[in-house]
């Protein structure tokens, strides 16, 4: 006796694999999002601050590195200071008189120039208190010292043979701004010894040498025939070619002051920016570090979001299970909701971070700059936050049951 076999036209017709293409995968994970505006504006709130953060910071930090740079461009990185230093032979902090020529006659010197110290205190008027000089100092300049210097002058006329050689003083721009002077308009004196002085100019600023800008400068003639100025310089500045900058550094100690060379000291003030903008890059790693904790607390916020959706939804979880979703549909659905979550927070703050950045810079003054990089690592960290902050209530949701999810 033999089974009798079913007939064929009572089976069962077979039932296609249940998909779930891309381009539903999107869709269906962006109905959570988009039938809750406000939570998901809420949850992307706190990736955004993160990636604002992040792009604010390294976009600033580029454009202030760019005009720093542009600045040094500008002033030059071939100048020269060159000191007296104590060394030891502990001497008497003071450079010779032939310092300066013998520098100038140096293989690679394109120009040198030297102040003087000045014994005298500069006054707006004989009726300030003696001593209330406002930490101003009054010193004797070489004609040729702005050429050396690159500097400008701001209004008014640097020393010339003729000027150099009477009582008149040109103020750096600190020293123009605590006298009160912004105009010279009218003939301008300043109280300098026991007389007054006409003021020829002022200066902008010397960024390579900011001492200056707290200066009164007369000629070195006048200084010497007026206030008995020693013609010894107490600084240098060489302007030197680009391509003899280190052998000129390692010869000039021996050369101003052959009998205590190690008492020379010689300094390139364009290293105190390019210093300066070192220790802008260690802010820029600090700053980058805060955006990172921001951007994490965000994560943070959109796992926190995402289980508590999973425990709200349990039951269109089990409706989609009975209609033939499989863990990994649910999985992909889930995910998809962080990661678009966290995509919208990318977006939001890179355009934030990218609107501070133009804001602040143009301020400044500075060439807006932003790198393609930063934005694109902008995005990309954002969606690596979305997926690792949405793997855990994925999987979660996946792994409900169909008749335990339709019974929540």
């Amino acid at each position: 006796m033999s089974a009798r076999r079913p007939d064929r036209s009572t089976r069962r017709p077979a039932v296609d694999a249940s998909t779930l293409r891309p381009l539903d995968v999107v869709r269906v994970g962006a109905s959570g999002p988009r039938a809750r505006t406000t939570r998901t504006a809420l949850s992307a709130l706190g990736v955004s601050i993160g990636i604002a953060a992040m792009v604010g910071v390294l976009g600033l930090s580029e454009s202030s590195k760019s005009a720093l740079l542009d600045e040094i461009s500008a002033l030059g990185t071939n100048l020269l200071t060159v000191e007296p230093g104590t060394g030891f032979g502990g001497g008497d902090g003071q450079l010779p008189e032939s310092a300066v020529g013998s520098i100038e006659r140096l293989d690679g010197v394109e120009t040198a120039s030297a102040v003087y110290p000045v014994d005298a205190d500069v006054l707006k008027n004989e009726f300030v208190g003696t001593g209330e000089t406002g930490g101003l100092s009054v010193i004797a300049a070489d004609d040729d010292l702005l050429d050396t210097l690159n500097g400008e002058v701001a209004t008014g006329t640097w020393h010339t043979d003729a000027t150099s050689a009477y009582p008149s003083v040109v103020l750096g721009s600190v020293a123009a701004e605590r006298l009160g002077i912004d105009s010279l308009d009218t003939p301008t004196y300043v109280y300098l010894g026991e007389e007054y002085v006409q003021v020829i100019g002022i200066l902008e600023e010397f960024p390579l040498s900011a001492d200056l800008d707290r200066s009164v400068m007369m000629g070195l003639t006048a200084a010497v025939d007026y206030h008995d100025a020693e013609p010894a310089a107490s600084s240098i500045y060489a302007r030197v070619d680009d391509g003899s900058i280190d052998e000129v550094r390692d010869l000039i100690p021996a050369t101003a002051d052959p009998e205590s060379p190690e008492e020379v000291s010689v300094s390139r003030p364009s290293d105190a920016l390019e210093a300066q903008a070192a220790a802008d890059d260690t802010l820029t790693t600090l700053f980058l570090g805060l955006g990172a904790v921001a951007l994490l607390v965000g994560g943070i916020g959109i796992a926190n979001v995402m289980v508590i959706a999973v425990i709200e939804r349990r039951g269109e979880i089990g409706l989609r299970r009975a209609l033939g979703a499989t863990r990994a549909h649910i999985r992909r659905q889930f995910l998809t909701e962080a990661v678009i979550l966290s995509v919208l927070g990318g977006v939001t703050g890179v355009g934030l971070g990218v609107a501070a950045t133009y804001v602040y810079a143009t301020t400044q003054g500075w060439r807006v700059v932003i790198p393609t990089w930063v934005a694109a690592a902008g995005l990309a960290s954002a969606i690596v936050i979305g997926a690792v902050a949405g793997l855990y209530p994925a999987t979660r949701a996946a792994r409900l049951a169909p008749t335990e999810a339709l019974r929540a």
